[in-house]
């Protein structure tokens, strides 16, 4: 498939997904159906999505949510508590908050009106660095790797662990790697739903002890980009992974989660000094 032609498949897929939460306004949004009816990987539909309509899903079903509450407010005769229910709020508060971030006006206000009156223009979107992707085919990875549950910028702690473990056991040598993994989206999933794996690359064996255990990570082809800078500012090239690169990239990701190599030591760097090596495993 071209660039262009991946591009235009890319938006057609996120369209249907629009299409299929336009038609459920009234369900609980799925992970695994949105995935599905995109014809993505779950590990990476949320940022594809959220790159590619500039907004989450959940952010696309608020929207229509509130879009249909104005035409509500303005054609219909409900009460305002039932207008806010059928827009999935709890309360006409909450409702009255969520409407006029969007409307600039309370629902009251609107109502008021007697017309539709669309929202005004987001903000126009930030600016879209460049970086250098390569594609690689790399090895099998076999790990020792500790859950973390949480905020990923706390995964830190899993990592002092980790380390502390293997240096207990004779583990750490020159030639140990230090990795991640990261199965959700940040700005899709609740942070104390987010779900990774700090993991070493060992010189040895790995004993199954405790909250280690072996992790497999498969090898194959890779997009592979490197950040420098604070892990902090990550975000900003799986952005433009997601948003710029991939869609027009003429590939498509694998069923996998990306993956993180730290290329250089943060103990004894500055922040502006680090290096990390995000890998994005393709089809």
């Amino acid at each position: 498939m071209t660039k262009p032609d991946t591009l235009l498949d890319y938006g057609r897929r996120i369209e249907r997904v629009i299409d299929h939460i336009a038609a459920h306004l009234d369900e609980t949004l799925e992970l695994e159906r949105l995935a599905a009816v995109a014809c993505f990987s779950p590990y990476h539909f949320h940022r594809i999505y959220r790159a590619m309509a500039g907004e989450t899903a959940a952010d696309t079903l608020r929207r229509l949510r509130l879009h249909r509450a104005a035409g509500d407010l303005v054609q219909g005769g409900d009460l305002m508590a039932q207008v806010a229910r059928r827009a999935g709020y709890g309360s006409v508060e909450a409702f009255t908050r969520a409407f006029g971030q969007v409307y600039g006006l309370s629902p009251g206000a609107y109502r008021r009106q007697g017309r539709l009156v669309p929202p005004p223009d987001r903000r126009p979107d930030e600016e879209r660095s460049m970086h250098d992707v390569t594609i690689r085919h790399l090895p099998p990875l076999r790990l020792a790797a500790m859950a973390h549950g949480g905020p990923y910028m706390d995964i830190g702690t899993a990592f002092e662990r980790l380390y502390a473990w293997a240096a207990a056991r004779g583990l750490m040598g020159p030639q140990v790697r230090a990795f991640a993994v990261y199965y959700d989206d940040p700005e899709s999933v609740p942070a104390d739903q987010l779900r990774s794996e700090a993991a070493l690359l060992l010189d040895g064996p790995i004993p199954e002890d405790g909250a280690v255990h072996p992790l497999e990570v498969a090898g194959g082809r890779h997009a592979v980009l490197v950040h420098k800078g604070p892990y902090a500012e990550l975000e900003r090239p799986y952005r433009w992974l997601y948003r710029d690169w991939l869609p027009s990239s003429g590939h498509t990701p694998a069923d996998r989660p990306c993956v993180e190599e730290y290329l250089n030591n943060p103990r004894t760097l500055p922040p502006e000094e680090w290096l990390t090596e995000i890998r994005l495993p393709l089809a």
